[in-house]
Order: structure tokens, then C-alpha cells, then sequence
């Protein structure tokens, strides 16, 4: 059978040979010699005996060696050469004995190059093994700014700790990510037992994910387990059946498609004002009724940002009498959250709202296992298939939030205090800074988190000595407290300028008739995940001023909101300087959406610094794990 072993993988091999010479790819095996760059730049370490994962091993440490072998590592020499004999007389033996002697092989970048032992390689792919005994030696590149150069240190990192090389990334902080998703502490050491618990769990996805086509996406199947397990949980997985588990894996497709799509979210920055044709509204219109589920982690009574949201539902009931429900579940907590979601779901709720950023992966779940009701998150940066996101563009009322203090600012000293380094709160600092900024070129903004340990917000007030604080953007009606949005202390009481409005109503009330005029079925054709950001120009984004401010300030006011509702103007706009240089040079650029929401930097005239997660309160962790900066969720 040897013989015929040899002709079927000979086969394999030219197949492989051709379709790589019709791609214009190299059709025989990757060289080493040819990747590595000057040995000055390099360096050496021997790992000893290892289990080599076989389909990383992909080529040979010399160009002689490469010539017999597809880029498959099939042969592709006739069956009557001596190579072919050798081949066949090696299959016989790993067939009867197994593998006896390790392989030689260098690791260059988590991929294999095989100095000696080719033959054994090309018949243990062919049997379709898992990996083969080989000494191996590794070969560091020097440290760059190139993503995979990152990626291969953090796994450097990584299999210090696990000693785990078949699982790779194509993102810079998932190594630490699944570190801290089987449960492990950042420098932890794995067990011999969790190894072998995690290789079981890890081989029945891939078996699972490659059943249904993984092959053909552009991420590695590491990518769409650690998805997968921060979807499901790592430890709920180790129990699940491989038949149950691959019903989760063929549910769960759209999320692992949308993982190679990182650059094609629908991101709407506007309701969509296009009318379909009649007869498109009438045969895609949404329910006549709607039952509406908002999910809150605290409540209305405690939570400003829960009673914004609890003032949203109340408008649509006033704007929806006759076609709308509403009911909502308040202090729900992330072990409550997938309880709560199926409980919504079996009172007939058909549309879900969950108002913070930590119960998107639940939401999630839960659209995953009922497709037919609708689920949204409130966050920003967040894109998932199977739920849509939306957020407001709060940076554009900041900003007229601090052309207001630097006009207000008698000594130039404003006070910012913000509680988490989320996405989009740090472009709501930057903003305020540069509207202060515009109107007052001496304005210094300190900045100050209230969610840092063993900081006293008082005692910081009395030591800056502001002439303008910005807080909390409302308070809860119960509080009867004055210390909210633009105010400055007036004989130790707050005086209000302005506060910053997000009317959730309206944003609520625009999204609820996307699906009854039709438009939410067809924005769905984009196939990409849906992000609704909107701003002043959708109405939903405002300032009120107060009657202390004067006059002609709330005429600027009024200016700058034309400007910027109408596409006029963009506070990121210009030449833009952060507290380590200049971000923007080019006085015509304007910030892209994507990086107003990624942005990781301070504006210059900021005194103050992001904290890292050590810095920061235990209530802060849920927040920081979904929506935090990658600096300081990785920390």
C-alpha cells in the first residue's frame, strides 16, 4: 500500500503545484534562508525536544531541500525515482512503528522550516497527523513597529507561560486576551492538566469551525476561538458536547466572518432619510407592534446614565401610543444578564435594548439563539454581526462645552473630571480641550478621573482652583444636586453655564421607525456589521445653556451648532497637537470617524494622563473589559 500511498499524495502534490503556478504563487516549499532578514538583526535559542504542530511546518531551512515537494509538502517526483521509494518505505515504517527519530526544524516567526527530516514531514501531512517530535531552534527577530513583529513578541510572552505554539493571532493583544480568558493571571503559569483540558477544547473547535469552512476565512482559527470563547466563556465550553458544540460554531458564522471585515462596519453617522418606493415599504415594513425591552445595569434612581436612557423609553411611549410597548428590567448585573435577555425574550419583547457597553457579548448570545428579535448595545467601537451598536457623537456638545468654560475661564483653569478611559470619552475630553482652546488660546484643562483609587475630587478642586468644572453631564432628579455639566463655584456653591444633552427619545424614536418604514431590513444588506452614530446634524446631540451665561456667549454657541450640524465644521478638523507632538500637520484633515473613536492621546493643553486598569477601582473592570482602550484593558 506504500506505493499507493505515494501516488495519491503525488497526486495531491501537483494539484497543488498547478494551482499555486496558476496564482502566481511559489509552487514548491518556502526556503528559510530566503525570509530571514541580516543575521546581525537575529538571534538563537534552542528549545529542546518539542511537539511540532504539523500545519505550521511549511518549508526548509536550505533551497536544495525545497525542489522535491509542492508548497503542500506532497511530493512531486515520479513514483519510479529513488526519492519515491525512499518515500513509500518511510510510510510502511511510520505506519508499523511510528515516529522513532525527532525531526531538525527552526522556528522563524511561529512557523517551522525543517532542516532535517523533510521525507517524515511530507508522510505525516499526508496521514493528516497533528504534530511530529522535532528539535527545535528558535530564531528572534529584533524588536520593530511591524503589527506581526508585535504579534510574535506577545507570543514569546505567551508560551513562556503555556509552552502552547499552535495557536496564532492576526491582532496585537489577543495572547494576553486568551490568557485572561481561560482564567489565568497575566504572568501565570499553565498546569500540565489545563494544557491538556485547553488542547481538547481548542482541537474540538477547529475540528468544528474547519467543518464549516474556516479555511476559507482570512482569520487564523485562534482568532475565532478567542472570539468564541469571550462570546460563550471558556469553562462553559470544556463541558459542552462536540455536537453541541458545533451547532454553536455554525450559529455563531456571521461573527466570525465579520473578524476579517475589521474595516467594513456601516457606520451611520445619520438616520437614513431615503424613501423607498411604495411597494419596497409595504412588503419589507416591520411589526405593526412592537414590544420594546431597555435593560439597565443600575437603576433610575441611582444611575444618571440609566435615567437618561429611562426618560428615552417614556418618549417613545408618548410618540408611539398606539403601535409601541415598553417595559424595562433594571440592576441587572453580568451574571443576571443572560437570565434577564431570555426572560425579555419569552414575554414576547421582539425589540431589546441593553444600555451598556459590558452586556454586549451576552446580546450577542442571546440574537445568536433567537434570530428573530432584534437586539442593539449601547457602545461605540464595538461590531458585531448578529446585534447593531449605537452611540451619539457626545464630542461634538463637549466641544461647545469648552468654548463656553474657555470664555468663562477669568484665570485660564479648567477642571474636566470623567470617569472611565472608554472609547469615546477620550474624545470627549480632547474635545472640550480644543473648544476651550479655540476661544481662550491659555485655557489649561486638568483633567481628573473619578474612578482612580485614593483620589479626593474635593481636594483636587480646592488645589487647581478653576474657574469652570465640567461634570457629570445630568444628574438623577433625586440628588437635587447643582454639580453637572459647566459650572463654577460661586461662595462654595455651583453656579450652572451649560450642560451637554443627549435626547435619547429622539435617538430611540429615529431608530424605532427605521423598522417601521423598512429601512432597518434594508441597511441589512450591507452584510456588515451596523453602527449608528449620531450627532447634532440627527437632532439627538444638543447644549443647553443657562441664563447665567452671557449673551454673546450664547450667541457662539449658537454659531458653532449651525457650523457643526451642518457639516461645516468638525472639532477635529486642522492641525491638531496632542501632549507628545502633533498628531495632524495638514490644516485641511479632518479626523475620520474611526480615529475620533480609537483616539489614545491627549490634546496638549490637557494637564493629566489616562490611567492604567491598576490605577483604577474594582467597579471599573466590567466597563474597561468591553469598552475600554486597548492600553488599559491589556494592562
Amino acid at each position: 500500500m506504500s506505493i499507493e500511498d505515494y501516488k495519491k499524495a503525488y497526486r495531491a502534490g501537483k494539484k497543488d503545484y498547478q494551482n499555486r503556478m496558476m496564482r502566481g504563487e511559489r509552487p514548491t516549499l518556502q526556503v528559510l534562508e530566503d525570509l530571514l532578514p541580516p543575521k546581525d538583526s537575529l538571534s538563537m535559542v534552542s528549545l529542546g525536544l518539542v511537539q511540532v504542530p504539523i500545519e505550521q511546518i511549511v518549508g526548509t531551512r536550505y533551497e536544495g531541500r525545497s525542489s522535491a515537494f509542492s508548497g503542500n509538502y506532497m511530493p512531486i517526483l515520479t513514483e519510479n525515482t529513488e526519492f519515491a521509494r525512499k518515500w513509500a518505505n518511510l510510510s510502511t515504517a511510520l505506519e508499523e512503528q511510528g515516529v522513532r527519530d525527532p525531526i531538525k526544524v527552526y522556528e522563524y516567526m511561529n512557523k517551522f522550516y525543517v532542516e532535517e527530516g523533510n521525507k517524515r514531514v511530507s508522510v505525516m501531512k499526508y496521514f493528516e497527523a497533528i504534530s511530529i517530535p522535532g528539535n527545535v531552534t528558535r530564531i528572534i527577530p529584533k524588536r520593530t513597529d511591524e503589527p506581526e513583529n508585535k504579534i510574535y513578541y506577545e507570543f514569546l510572552d505567551f508560551y513562556k507561560l503555556s509552552k502552547i505554539n499552535y495557536i496564532w493571532f492576526t491582532k496585537e493583544g489577543s495572547f494576553t486576551k486568551l490568557q485572561k480568558a481561560v482564567g489565568k493571571q497575566a504572568d501565570e503559569e499553565w498546569t500540565e492538566e489545563e494544557l491538556m483540558d485547553f488542547n481538547s477544547t481548542y482541537s474540538r473547535f477547529v475540528s468544528a469551525y474547519r467543518a464549516n469552512g474556516g479555511d476559507k476565512l482570512k482569520s487564523t482559527p485562534g482568532d475565532a476561538f478567542l472570539a468564541f470563547i469571550t462570546l460563550y466563556g471558556y469553562k462553559a465550553l470544556n463541558d459542552t458536547t462536540a455536537m453541541d458544540l458545533a451547532k454553536l460554531v455554525e450559529k455563531s458564522w456571521e461573527e466570525f466572518k465579520l473578524l476579517e471585515k475589521d474595516d467594513e462596519i456601516d457606520l451611520k453617522m445619520d438616520p437614513t432619510t431615503e424613501k423607498k418606493p411604495l411597494i419596497s415599504r409595504i412588503l419589507s415594513s416591520g411589526p405593526s407592534k412592537l414590544k420594546i425591552a431597555f435593560i439597565y445595569a443600575k437603576t433610575a434612581v441611582s444611575s444618571a446614565w440609566t435615567y437618561a436612557h429611562e426618560l428615552g423609553r417614556l418618549h417613545l411611549d408618548q410618540a408611539f401610543p398606539d403601535e409601541v410597548t415598553t417595559v424595562c428590567y433594571d440592576n441587572i448585573t453580568l451574571e443576571t444578564i443572560d437570565g434577564c435577555l431570555q426572560r425579555a425574550i419569552d414575554e414576547g419583547c421582539n425589540l431589546i435594548f441593553t444600555t451598556t457597553p459590558s452586556f454586549a457579548p451576552a446580546s450577542v448570545k442571546a440574537a445568536i439563539a433567537n434570530p428573530g428579535v432584534r437586539i442593539l448595545n449601547c457602545s461605540l467601537n464595538t461590531s458585531h454581526r448578529y446585534i447593531r451598536t449605537y452611540y451619539a457623537r457626545m464630542h461634538e456638545a463637549k466641544f461647545l462645552m469648552g468654548a463656553i468654560a474657555g470664555a468663562m475661564a477669568e484665570n485660564n483653569r479648567l477642571l474636566y473630571i470623567e470617569d472611565y478611559p472608554l472609547f469615546g470619552s477620550i474624545a470627549n475630553i480632547n474635545a472640550f480641550a480644543l473648544g476651550a482652546r479655540m476661544i481662550n488660546p491659555r485655557a489649561q484643562v486638568y483633567l481628573e478621573w473619578s474612578s482612580m483609587k485614593d483620589i479626593d475630587i474635593s481636594e483636587r478642586i480646592r488645589e487647581i482652583e478653576p474657574a469652570c468644572i465640567s461634570g457629570k453631564d445630568m444628574v438623577i432628579p433625586e440628588e437635587a444636586s447643582r454639580y453637572f455639566g459647566i459650572y463654577h463655584m460661586d461662595n462654595g456653591q455651583p453656579r450652572n453655564l451649560a450642560m451637554p444633552l443627549c435626547h435619547w427619545g429622539k435617538f430611540y424614536e429615529k431608530l424605532i421607525r427605521t423598522i417601521m418604514d423598512g429601512t432597518w431590513k434594508y441597511d441589512d444588506n450591507s452584510g456588515k456589521a451596523i453602527n449608528y452614530w449620531w450627532g447634532m446634524s440627527a437632532g439627538v446631540v444638543d447644549v443647553v445653556c443657562s441664563q447665567n451665561l452671557p449673551i454673546g456667549t450664547k450667541r457662539l454657541v449658537d454659531l458653532l451648532k449651525h457650523t457643526i450640524s451642518a457639516g461645516e465644521f468638525n472639532p477635529f478638523s486642522g492641525i491638531i497637537y496632542s501632549q507628545t507632538g502633533i498628531i495632524k500637520g495638514d490644516p485641511e484633515h479632518t479626523l475620520s470617524p474611526e480615529e475620533i473613536m480609537t483616539m489614545d492621546w491627549l490634546a496638549e493643553n490637557i494637564f493629566g494622563s489616562i490611567p492604567q486598569a491598576t490605577q483604577l477601582t474594582e467597579h471599573a473592570k466590567p466597563v474597561l473589559s468591553q469598552q475600554g482602550l486597548a492600553s488599559v484593558k491589556n494592562d
